[in-house]
């Protein structure tokens, strides 16, 4: 009796745990495992891995779905890895089911319909949820293959303890950097003030110059590579006088660190580099101070669009079989429900994708113990409602633009800034013709 009521009880014990993995979703037959590269975090500490446990042990669980992640790297990296993957060079890896990419890599494929055309799983509706500039971005060829997870802008960080005694002793008002003219004015202003310290620092220079003569309404472009219209000249004076004078930092390397070194007090950056600010300034003697960074849209041309760059990467499908597609639009789709993308984006110093993700933020805002974050989503909603981003043009040689104007624009303006402490601002004008000239010579197309 005892043997039969044991056999009976291991019987009952294992059917319920056959049913119980049945019911999760965790049958080795019932479960597509999909694969992800992406660039957020690190492998042990990372924002995006902990979003994929939560998948895989609900939603994912539910519906027979497991999400790897094979790979946690730099844009940079997962661009070479992938184009090594598509082109079959000896040794890559296979390629993911999801990767995360700009829009170059998927122009540097071999074939980008190896990509999924998110309108095969997305209604028209679903897609129309996303903000239209990043969804644009993402569409090459006229197909969508790029979603958007989390996207940054570029926003005027400013050390407010700074600025503030600067403003005590001129006048000076934070009002003044609405505009490109504003703020470089204020850069000439700041930098005789200091007895020649520098004012601001632009991360992208190429980007000051792309979106403001696109919002003078000229084009940047031409089918060479640069117009050089009137309106870069007009963008070129306001900026090469700033730089002659003192006022615009022209080192080399990311604007975060004059900043975190009190070398400027202003700078326009990704924001998506708050991750990298600090409310400590640590200067040139070692000592430091704490400082109040606030975070400022943009500035723009007086009379110019309201337009400001966008970017980040976004997610590519690789074409597999329908089951293995449908899986990572289930996890694509989860991932980029409004109110998780919201709590996603806002550990990260990134925006929310879709239209209803912004209207989280507000209450998302309450929820931030960090200052600095705070001032920066509240940039982030000034931004959403008074600007439009605008979205770079696809082209092959985009880079070796951007790399070679970088390059140009300081060594043309670090030269003319050593004429101008020599000679005396007698020369300005003279200079900042010439400094013009030798740019677009030097440069050239």
């Amino acid at each position: 009796m005892k043997k039969r009521i044991s056999v009976l009880a291991a019987v009952v014990l294992a059917v319920g745990f056959a049913l119980c993995l049945a019911a999760c979703g965790e049958t080795k037959d019932d479960t597509v495992t999909v694969t992800l590269w992406h660039v957020y975090g690190g492998e042990v500490n990372s924002n995006m891995n902990a979003l994929v446990d939560e998948f895989n042990n609900t939603v994912g669980r539910e519906q027979g779905v497991r999400v790897r992640v094979d790979s946690v790297s730099n844009s940079g990296v997962i661009h070479e890895s992938v184009l090594a993957a598509a082109y079959k060079e000896p040794g890559a890896p296979e390629l993911p089911d999801i990767f995360v990419s700009y829009p170059k890599t998927v122009l540097a494929l071999p074939d980008d319909d190896i990509l999924v055309d998110y309108r095969d799983y997305f209604t028209a509706g679903e897609l129309n949820a996303y903000i239209p500039e990043f969804v644009e971005e993402g569409t090459v060829d006229g197909r969508p293959v790029i979603l958007p997870l989390a996207k940054s802008t570029e926003i005027l960080f400013v050390n407010k303890t700074a600025f503030d005694r600067f403003a005590a002793d001129t006048g000076a008002s934070l009002d003044e950097l609405a505009t490109w003219e504003g703020l470089y004015a204020v850069a000439e202003r700041y930098a005789e003030w200091s007895g020649g310290k520098s004012f601001f620092a632009h991360d992208y220079h190429f980007n000051y110059f792309q979106v403001g003569v696109e919002s003078l309404g000229e084009s940047f472009f031409d089918e060479d590579g640069l117009a050089f219209g009137p309106g870069f000249t007009y963008a070129w004076k306001p900026y090469a006088e700033a730089a002659l004078t003192g006022g615009l930092w022209l080192g080399s390397g990311y604007a975060t660190e004059p900043l975190r070194t009190g070398d400027v007090i202003a700078s326009v950056a990704s924001s998506a580099s708050v991750l990298y600010y600090s409310d400590v300034v640590t200067y040139k003697d070692n000592s430091s101070e704490k400082v109040e960074i606030i975070s400022l849209p943009c500035p723009i041309f007086e009379g110019g669009e309201r337009l400001v760059m966008q970017r980040g990467v976004g997610a590519c499908t690789v074409k597999s079989t329908p089951e293995r597609e449908k899986a990572c639009m289930i996890f694509l789709k989860w991932l980029t429900e409004p109110e998780r993308n919201v709590d996603f984006v806002t550990s990260l110093g990134y925006m929310p994708v879709t239209k209803e993700g912004f209207d989280y933020l507000p209450a998302a805002i309450e929820t931030l113990t960090d200052p600095m974050y705070a001032s920066l989503y509240e940039a982030f909603l000034r931004t959403r409602q008074d600007y439009t981003f605008y979205v770079p043009p696809q082209r092959e040689d985009y880079l070796s633009l951007e790399t070679r104007f970088e390059k140009t624009a300081r060594l043309r303006l670090t030269a003319g800034r050593v004429q101008y402490s020599e000679q005396g601002a007698d020369v300005t004008d003279e200079l900042l013709h010439t400094t013009l000239d030798e740019f677009k010579r030097s440069y050239g197309n």
